[in-house]
């Protein structure tokens, strides 16, 4: 029997507020995607303004950092021509991002989450994320 670690909403709600916080720092309107573990969506913010592509992008570097258990930019520099992993954003019908701005919530060691930002350029996305683990992890103690 496995015992599995999982955000939960007000968790995920805590993420999606810090990430909004940057966005708004920074004047972006972002799209906010966090799931679980498993890479399935908890919950998601689509700030005013934010992209409309930028609603399954968000998503999908959710889930490629979740299910994948690490950071979407951390695909991008082997998704080249050439690599042995060139071509990976094909797989799981094309849902794994190598664009940065998905990072894998981590607790205690384990994967408990992802989130996923888009809207604005990948270095933005990416900072935006980093934020809301870094809100996240202040307030839950």
């Amino acid at each position: 029997m496995l015992t599995i670690k999982r955000l939960d909403l007000a968790e995920a709600r805590l993420l999606i507020e810090g990430a909004a916080a940057k966005a708004r720092d920074i004047g972006v309107p972002m799209c906010i995607a966090i799931v679980d573990e498993s890479g399935n969506l908890i919950a998601f913010d689509r700030m005013n303004g934010g992209k409309t592509s930028s609603v399954t992008i968000a998503q999908d570097k959710a889930f490629t950092a979740a299910a994948a258990k690490k950071a979407t930019h951390d695909y991008n520099s082997v998704n080249v021509p050439g690599s042995l992993a060139f071509g990976i954003h094909t797989e799981v019908g094309g849902r794994i991002s190598s664009v940065g701005g998905g990072l894998p919530v981590i607790v205690d060691g384990e994967v408990v989450g992802g989130i996923g930002l888009s809207s604005g350029t990948p270095q933005q996305d990416m900072d935006c994320a980093q934020a809301g683990i870094d809100y996240f992890e202040t307030q839950r103690g």
